[in-house]
């Protein structure tokens, strides 16, 4: 008998620690008892303008039970959030307001102390708590903006040139916006507080409005519009008709090359693919090499040549030439042509008219053998359809420099230069940068001004 007492007792005994092992493998392993603190997140850089308000995210396994924001100033506390939650919320998203009496604080800095508790069973049922204590930079100050000098017109698918003064302690970012969203990108000009950029009117938008953007670290912006005459352009709309022998001949033999048109026999389709496609593919690379620009560098002066790079050549495609194609009269495709078609003869010397750097000399598609200079300030010039390149990339170019030779490579049905011009990644008239008086007018003059003005000060 006594040794089933004592069976009973041990077996009674092991029950006890089963529960309290499984008890505590419940608590160590339940979000119930879930031991992580809150995550609080508030999006700010250390800068407040007081007038925008900043957001607040907290998250929680287990739910937030309850939270709490007191701003301190050199004046007090005040509570500026405060809520206990009857069901606890796993995701909470709030706006902290500043009390409108702060707007007129002088305060530098003030704190934000944040507290949130979860409703864990942790920690004897009290939970867990996450306590922050944030320093907040006060900065009710706008950037200040001041235009100096620009072009006097922009022409559809043209460039122009704006000098700008712009400072503020906590400038945090710079830039020209058009009203179609592209931003350009300016450069430090001349002195300190100065700015210089080129902008682009790019062919696929109606109307075109630029304004100067200045935003500091707490959130204010300024803004000033850049004054512009507009100067319409009409360029050339192409109905092509398609021939077999070309679809045949010269589209069969690119859609060997290809990844778009890999089995693909239909020649209607394989044409499609690539004048789209492909060219789609084509173009995004180029404008990626030519959206690059140095803003650390300071333009002390931009001088620029008229761009011929090719002599006694003629115009054999224009820039901007819309052109649609049809087969048995039916519209198969459409792509606009952006750049210059140059030709004089077989495989002629191609001469950079400026400095500048090779910043690409690979194959590019529909544009063959493919050099990219740049020549500062965000403005490039790109030379399709090589048949060799004399360059390597990042060779030092000087004027008078031979980059290449015209020929074939790509899409091109004859020995010619495909010359584009670029600002920031947007495709320019090429024609301005050709003309003595419009680069006197637009850039040479506009510089000239705007330092007269900067010494001035």
């Amino acid at each position: 008998m006594g040794y089933k007492r004592r069976d009973k007792s041990s077996v009674g005994v092991l029950a006890i620690l089963i529960l309290v092992v499984v008890g505590a493998l419940y608590v160590y392993f339940s979000d119930t008892f879930e031991r992580v603190p809150p995550k609080v997140e508030l999006q700010t850089n250390d800068y407040w303008n007081l007038k925008k308000p900043l957001s607040l995210k907290m998250s929680d396994t287990s739910g937030i039970k309850s939270y709490q924001v007191i701003l301190q100033t050199s004046s007090g506390q005040t509570t500026l959030l405060n809520e206990k939650l009857l069901i606890p919320q796993k995701e909470i998203s709030l706006e902290i307001k500043a009390p409108r009496e702060m707007l007129r604080t002088k305060d530098a800095e003030v704190k934000l102390l944040i507290r949130v508790n979860d409703a864990s069973k942790w920690n004897l049922f009290n939970g867990n708590i996450t306590l922050q204590n944030i320093t907040l930079h006060i900065d009710k100050k706008r950037p200040q903006v001041n235009v100096i000098a620009n072009s006097y017109k922009i022409s559809h698918g043209g460039s122009a040139l704006v000098v700008f003064q712009a400072s503020d302690e906590h400038l945090k970012s710079l830039y020209i916006l058009t009203e179609n969203g592209r931003k350009f990108i300016p450069q430090p000009f001349f002195k300190e507080g100065y700015y210089i950029s080129l902008m682009a009117w790019p062919v696929q938008d109606k109307s075109f409005r630029a304004t100067v953007f200045a935003e500091d670290k707490a959130g204010n912006v300024t803004k000033s519009y850049i004054p512009l005459y507009l100067k319409a352009k009409k360029y050339k709309l192409s109905k092509i008709k398609l021939s077999d022998k070309f679809l045949h001949g010269k589209i069969a033999d690119l859609a060997e090359e290809f990844a778009e048109t890999e089995g693909v026999s239909e020649p209607l389709e394989q044409f499609k693919l690539i004048n789209e496609n492909v060219r789609a593919r084509n173009e995004k690379l180029i404008h990626k090499i030519t959206s690059k620009v140095d803003t650390t560098k300071m333009i002390k002066n931009f001088k620029v040549h008229i761009m011929y790079p090719l002599k006694n050549a003629k115009v054999v495609a224009h820039f901007a030439d819309h052109r649609k194609y049809y087969y048995d009269g039916e519209f198969i495709s459409e792509a606009y042509h952006m750049g210059l078609d140059l030709a004089s003869h077989a495989m002629a010397d191609i001469k950079t008219q400026n400095d500048g750097t090779v910043v690409f000399t690979d194959f590019n598609g529909l544009y063959g053998n493919m050099p990219v200079v740049d020549h500062g300030l965000g403005l490039y010039t790109i030379y399709g359809h090589c048949s060799s390149v004399k360059v390597q990339k990042g060779q030092e170019l000087h004027r008078g420099d031979v980059i290449a030779n015209t020929g074939k490579t790509g899409y091109a049905m004859g020995d010619h230069l495909h010359f584009g011009v670029l600002v920031q990644g947007v495709e320019v008239r090429p024609q301005e940068w050709m003309d003595k008086q419009w680069i006197k007018l637009n850039i040479t003059n506009v510089i000239k001004s705007a330092k007269e003005l900067i010494n001035r000060d």
